[in-house]
C-alpha cells in the first residue's frame, strides 16, 4: 500500500510518499510544491495539479490522503487552501484513486497518539516512524508525511467500513 499525503496550500503544498509493507512504514519521497505569487491563481492551481499527478504516477500510488480544511478566522486563506485541496482531489480522481480525508486532530492522533500534539511532536514522531536521520522540513512536507502515515494506519479500517455499506 502506497499513499501520497498532501498538505494543501496555494503558495506551498507539501507532499509525502509513504508505503506500508507488512508492519513497516517506508519513506519514498517528500517535499513541497512552490508556486510564485506573481502568477495568476489559475496558473498556480494548475501547477499544483500537474505536480501532484506526477507524484501519483511516478510512485504508482494506491490513494491520496489530504488534510481536511481547518477554518479559523482568515477567510481568504481558507478559500485559497480550499482551492488547492480541490485540485489535489481532482488529480486523485483523474488517476482513479481514492481520496482519504482527515482532520488535523485525526492526523496528530494517528502519528503521536494525541490529537492536540504540537508541530514539533508530530515532526519527531514522523522522523521516528519513517527512520529518518533528521526532522522532516519544511513544515508543509512534514505535515504531508503525517497525513500519509495517518492514511496508511487507517486504510484497513476504512476498507472494512466501506464494505459494510
Amino acid at each position: 500500500m502506497l499513499i501520497v499525503g498532501v498538505d494543501p496550500g496555494t503558495a506551498t503544498t507539501g507532499y509525502g510518499v509513504v508505503a506500508k509493507e507488512n508492519y513497516d512504514l517506508l519513506l519514498y519521497d517528500y517535499g513541497v510544491i512552490r508556486t510564485e505569487s506573481s502568477l495568476q491563481p489559475e496558473v498556480r492551481l494548475h501547477q499544483i495539479h500537474q505536480q501532484i499527478i506526477q507524484h501519483i504516477s511516478k510512485y504508482d500510488a494506491d490513494a491520496v490522503a489530504v488534510e481536511k480544511l481547518f477554518f479559523n478566522k482568515n477567510v481568504r486563506t481558507a478559500m485559497t487552501v480550499g482551492q488547492a485541496r480541490g485540485v489535489v482531489m481532482l488529480a486523485a480522481a483523474e488517476c482513479a484513486l481514492k481520496v482519504l480525508q482527515y482532520t488535523p486532530s485525526q492526523v496528530k492522533s494517528a502519528v503521536t497518539g494525541h490529537g492536540a500534539a504540537s508541530k514539533r511532536q508530530v515532526q519527531v514522531m514522523v522522523r521516528s516512524l519513517l527512520g529518518m536521520d533528521e526532522l522532516p522540513r519544511p513544515d508543509d512536507a512534514a505535515d504531508a508525511l503525517a497525513v500519509a502515515i495517518c492514511g496508511l494506519q487507517n486504510w484497513g479500517w476504512q476498507k472494512k467500513v466501506e464494505a459494510q455499506k
